[in-house]
């Protein structure tokens, strides 16, 4: 079995028994990696593969359209793409502020 944690939301856990995308596992068990792709906000389910990198697999031509070298030097993919083959961990910014909110 395949174990993700997503380290931003609280550390929750979820297992897979094959390759999946990081998007799907999220959505399927809730794990929070934000995303809009589905309103036309391609690139918003930018996350950080904290640890497992070698867990992952290639890069895809999609992912260089939104990302540079530097961010997937450091860990950056998009989850939709990220495709996991063993046990990741993974994080990802805060939204920003809502406008009006007390924070903005």
């Amino acid at each position: 079995m395949i174990t993700v944690t997503f380290l931003s939301n609280g550390g929750r856990t979820a297992t897979t028994a094959e390759s999946t995308s990081l998007l799907r596992l999220s959505i399927r068990e809730r794990g929070g990696i934000p995303f809009k792709c589905g309103g036309g906000l391609c690139g918003t389910c930018k996350c950080r593969i904290e640890a497992g990198r070698e867990n992952t697999d290639a890069i895809k031509p999609k992912e260089r359209k939104h990302l540079t070298e530097e961010q997937f030097a450091v860990g950056w993919r998009m989850a939709c793409q990220t495709f996991v083959t063993g046990d990741v961990s993974v994080s990802w910014p805060p939204p920003p502020p809502k406008p009006g909110s007390p924070a903005a």
